[in-house]
């Protein structure tokens, strides 16, 4: 028998013992090893896929730096090159021309007509409902030249306000086309408008992002130059399994089989209605034959060998020779169906170039390997691992790369979902669903601004005291700005706030609709950024009313309710962490006080090596953060997951530290971090590093 009392270090040595023995990494890996898993493509690789599959028969978009939209300015109601007047850039279209033609004197007031074209691009894949305001006449066109989005060429009525929607997939290009003219219907007889009132005139575009408050379309969203239409499969799927904290594509189930079933047809038919624009032809077999091999070959991620080409593309066309544009629709269909498309790992992991090479792009961008990666496949460039590294560094300068780093980050942070950002209008009037929708704008433009830099530097992400604020967020926020100013980085509280931990949008979105969290805040903070595991939350928790207290502060009414041994067991971490965020209230503003008494936002944290760390608030935990080896640890290790939808452990013991060291290394950059995720991933076995 064991001595009745156990001393404190020989507890810690026992608990030592067993955390090493069955807990730890080493001992889960070498329990139950981790698996590269066989894996389908998520909705969102599919639907990415599809998009970019059929865009390569179209030229590539080739976005300027320019934003906004061109703009046409006409003297008379029809579009003719000898009535144009004026020729320019608009940022945004936003007039209100009262009684006047756009510039004064070069317009009659009582007719002129203007075009706005070039391309929107869209941040969410989603809904998007276009906006379109005017007492006269317009049409707009998004993504499709020939069908009209909205049309009130003709009006009739006092309808001022048009809306047309349309389904987008995020981080591309679509062109748009606006088309206003004020005149008089009918005849054009510009001589009896002489002596009558002149009508005023105003023209807006604005839009509703998926989940978000209606807003003018804003010119980081335009761009001046013309994109190639895109196809976007509208078939709705079934969520993809994220119980593990990363989307990955591990189930079947008869509703996505029909699910890709319906976006197959839906694509051969999109395909077969515009074989002209796709390739070239209607009704010439072999160009469509020719036609038909390239889109297996771009679909499989691979040149076809002979018995392939027969039963994909031969075949077909033998079974359907008298009618070409069925035949077509039966490769598109076929190859949309087939394993060699659905599925990312067939069997055992292959080491040939062309599985490199979708792995690289899968993993960067969640898409096929776009043709500079399939010629370097072909030409023996990704076989060492330099060679693989620097089309991984290449391609994580493309911008379909950011937008999915953007999808990590709101992961990473738990506002992808959009939560429900209503507050009491009593205790915030000011705190609108369009302040909530220009805060979670504030939040995107500040990731992109420093993932997107030179330096790329996660550190920064933590510690910034910048902030993207416009003139409706800045009263709130207390910041002298005007009314109508864009987004622009301020300092704001830079003695108190720091980086995007303390971001109003993060702040706001683990708040309740009164009061601060500093549970949610906590929570935030172990699992996501500190990789801490957690036990659920009793199904039956429900927080204080703080009417019920109403001269506690909200820390103390979290203290009074955890108090309990058996909660402390987690909030003993949760706790101390949230502690420290509750100088900000439900909005993430600034305050020193709650229900008349100061704020204490002193917190700590007792990492799994080392000491108990002490935080005097917000600043002091984002420094401890940004320089933690297991916050750095956690990042990396997420990051690697969501790209690549795999654990980390099952690509070998040495990935992960490998990973870390190469972090360190190249000063904490994201965007070096992202490209060395991908080669590591990618890497065939036994690759040569030369």
């Amino acid at each position: 028998p064991g001595p009745e009392v156990t001393t404190p270090a020989d507890a810690r040595m026992a608990a030592a013992y067993i955390h090493d023995a069955f807990y730890s990494p080493v001992a889960q890996e070498r329990n139950r090893p981790a698996r590269v898993a066989l894996s389908r493509l998520t909705v969102r690789q599919l639907k990415n896929s599809v998009s970019d599959l059929v865009n390569t028969f179209r030229p590539p978009p080739s976005p300027g730096a320019e934003r906004g939209l061109s703009a046409e300015y006409f003297k008379a109601k029809r579009f003719r090159g000898d009535d144009r007047v004026l020729q320019r850039v608009d940022p945004e279209v936003r007039f209100d021309f009262g009684q006047q033609g756009p510039t004064g004197g070069e317009f009659n007031p009582h007719q002129f007509s203007i075009r706005w074209g070039g391309s929107v691009v869209a941040p969410d894949t989603g809904v998007y409902e276009f906006v379109v305001r005017t007492e006269h006449a317009a049409r707009l066109w998004v993504n499709d030249r020939d069908k009209p989005l909205v049309n009130a060429w003709v009006k009739s009525g006092s309808d001022s306000v048009f809306r047309g929607s349309r389904y987008l997939v995020g981080g591309r290009s679509y062109p748009l086309r606006l088309e206003f003219t004020k005149s008089t219907q009918g005849v054009d007889d510009t001589k009896k408008q002489q002596g009558k009132p002149v009508e005023t005139a105003s023209l807006s575009l604005a839009w509703k992002r998926p989940k978000q408050a209606e807003e003018p379309v804003p010119a980081r969203c335009l761009v001046a130059s013309d994109s190639p239409e895109t196809f976007v499969v509208t078939t709705p799927f079934p969520p993809d399994d994220r119980s593990i904290g990363y989307e990955r594509g591990n189930s079947i189930s008869r509703e996505w089989d029909e699910a890709t079933t319906t976006a197959a047809l839906e694509t051969a038919g999109y395909v077969s209605d515009h074989l002209q624009d796709l390739a070239g032809t209607t009704n010439d077999p072999a160009l469509l034959r020719a036609f038909c091999r390239k889109f297996v070959e771009r679909a499989l991620r691979r040149p076809l060998d002979a018995k392939t080409e027969a039963r994909y593309v031969t075949r077909q066309f033998a079974v359907a020779s008298s009618d070409p544009r069925t035949a077509v629709k039966r490769v598109v269909l076929l190859t949309l169906k087939s394993p060699r498309f659905l599925y990312r790992e067939l069997g055992a992991q292959t080491s040939d170039p062309y599985d490199v090479a979708s792995r690289l792009s899968f993993t960067l961008w969640d898409s096929l390997p776009d043709a500079t990666l399939l010629e370097a496949a072909a030409s023996g460039g990704l076989v060492t691992r330099a060679q693989i590294a620097r089309q991984a560094e290449r391609m994580a300068m493309d911008p379909r790369a950011w937008y999915k780093q953007r999808e990590f980050f709101l992961q990473w942070l738990k506002v992808d979902q959009y939560p429900d950002l209503a507050k009491d209008p009593k205790r915030f009037p000011g705190f609108t669903p369009t302040v909530a929708a220009d805060l979670r704008t504030s939040l995107d433009l500040t990731l992109e601004n420093i993932v997107r830099s030179e330096r790329s530097d996660f550190r920064e992400l933590l510690l910034t005291d910048k902030l993207y604020l416009n003139g409706r967020l800045a009263p709130l926020y207390g910041v002298p700005l005007a009314k109508d100013a864009p987004f622009q980085p301020v300092t704001l509280d830079p003695a108190a706030r720091a980086g995007i931990l303390t971001h109003p949008y993060v702040m706001a979105s683990f708040s309740y609709f009164s009061t601060s969290s500093p549970i949610h805040r906590g929570v935030l903070l172990a699992r996501s950024v500190l990789g801490r595991t957690l036990a659920p939350p009793p199904d039956a928790f429900v927080p204080l009313a703080a009417n019920l207290h109403p001269t506690l502060t909200t820390r103390q009414r979290v203290a009074l309710q955890t108090k309990p041994a058996m909660c402390m067991s987690c909030h003993s971490v949760i706790n101390p962490l949230g502690f420290s965020l509750e100088r900000f209230d439900a909005i993430g503003r600034l305050r020193s006080t709650e229900n008349g008494r100061p704020i204490v936002a002193t917190g700590s944290y007792e990492p799994r090596e080392g000491q108990t760390v002490r935080f005097e608030g917000a600043r002091d935990l984002a420094r401890y953060v940004a320089s933690s080896e297991e916050a750095q640890a956690a990042f990396v290790e997420k990051l690697f997951q969501f790209s690549v939808k795999q654990p980390v452990r099952a690509y070998g013991p040495k990935a992960l530290p490998g990973l870390e060291q190469s972090f360190t290394k190249n000063r904490y950059s994201i965007r070096q971090l992202v490209a060395e995720i991908a080669t590591e991933s990618a890497l065939p076995k036994g690759a040569a590093k030369g």
